[in-house]
């Protein structure tokens, strides 16, 4: 079947939309319409040529999406055509070491490994091979994904809010519940207040943290925060001590969602003996984390986070839930929505910090 994509065909360069052959789904596989992809910052790695995992084009990027089952391959029992589903950016197969251990974002099993480095051969641009962005390549009208990526939502529920689940929500909430697990009452610190960085602040507001600190170079993110339940602004300067005359000792909590050089080993200086530090924004490959020792003896806790370390099935359905019940912004974090064939201008605003998301809608 043809339809149109967004085709990375040169790092550095414009994306094309190009007519391309999308198959069959095989086996366990859904076939589906997307409706409705942000444009996130990964996204824009790939395109710079500093993506681990775009390392051969053609691509089609875009993940963070959902849409509408067209069809499904043999086997397939978790969804049908015409149920609406996001679709997760890891689909566990749930019986490697990681998956019995609960690790779901850590799955090893080889359909993971697979779709991690662009997918099984499901789409073709001139009788070539065109790999997808982490198995999914939803800058495009249909993706063909595993059953266990597909997770469903009620068919009430907006495409552009839900799309936002698979990738930036997820992320930030996931840093906050399932990585740092922030206590009730806590102090929390977030460095960056773009769109991951803005459900960091959701997700410490959900966990019942009563002091947030929302810091960022740039002014009007920090406006943007405040709507999403940051109690304190910060233009990030001296962290410490900044940090410490609105919480004595430093926050119990911090978050370094930039992944800039630099900047973690500031929000980690930040926190008070005791205190946890995520690193949320992916630094540059080989980059090394350099932070001060000596503070690792009073006790303060370095970690990293995969995608919010999510258990999709599990989280997903929650997040959803908490957006239909209100206690979740995802209208607020669209910015702008576009059609496919101004990808690249919403490229350009991400690159500008111009958004908090933009998100590419295609018709039903």
């Amino acid at each position: 079947m043809l339809m149109r994509a967004a085709v990375l065909t040169g790092y550095g360069k414009p994306l094309e939309i190009r007519e391309v052959e999308v198959a069959d789904p095989g086996p366990g596989e859904v076939r589906v319409r997307i409706r409705a992809s942000g444009v996130c910052g990964s996204d824009l790695k790939a395109i710079d040529g500093k993506s681990p995992v775009v390392s051969r084009l053609p691509f089609i990027l875009g993940h963070e999406s959902a849409g509408v089952v067209e069809s499904v391959g043999a086997g397939v029992r978790a969804v049908k055509p015409g149920d609406h589903v996001i679709i997760a950016m890891s689909g566990a197969c749930g019986r490697c070491r990681n998956c019995g251990g609960g690790r779901f974002h850590l799955c090893s099993g080889p359909a993971r490994m697979t779709a991690i480095m662009g997918g099984a051969p499901r789409i073709t641009l001139d009788g070539e091979e065109t790999r997808r962005f982490i198995g999914i390549g939803s800058f495009a009208e249909y993706a063909v994904v595993a059953e266990a990526m597909c997770v469903k939502i009620a068919k009430d529920a907006p495409f552009a809010a839900m799309c936002l689940l698979a990738c930036g929500v997820i992320t930030g909430v996931g840093a906050v519940l399932n990585v740092a697990h922030v206590a009730p009452g806590s102090s929390v610190l977030v460095v960056g207040c773009g769109g991951v960085g803005l459900n960091v602040i959701q997700g410490a507001v959900l966990a019942g943290a009563t002091t947030i600190i929302a810091a960022d170079v740039a002014e009007q993110k920090l406006k943007l925060a405040e709507r999403f339940g940051a109690t304190h602004t910060l233009l990030a300067d001296d962290l410490t001590a900044q940090v410490g005359a609105l919480v004595r000792g430093g926050a119990d909590y911090a978050f370094d969602v930039t992944g800039a050089p630099g900047v973690l080993a500031r929000a980690f200086a930040a926190t008070q003996p005791g205190g946890t530090t995520v690193m949320v924004g992916s630094p540059p490959a080989g980059q090394p984390a350099q932070i001060d020792s000596g503070l690792l003896f009073s006790s303060r806790r370095l970690m990293g986070t995969q995608g919010g370390d999510a258990a999709p099935l599990r989280d997903l359905p929650m997040l959803a839930e908490q957006y239909l019940r209100g206690r979740l912004d995802l209208d607020g974090l669209v910015s702008e929505q576009l059609p496919l064939e101004e990808i690249n201008q919403a490229i350009e605003h991400l690159r500008q910090g111009a958004v908090a998301r933009t998100v590419i809608t295609l018709d039903g």
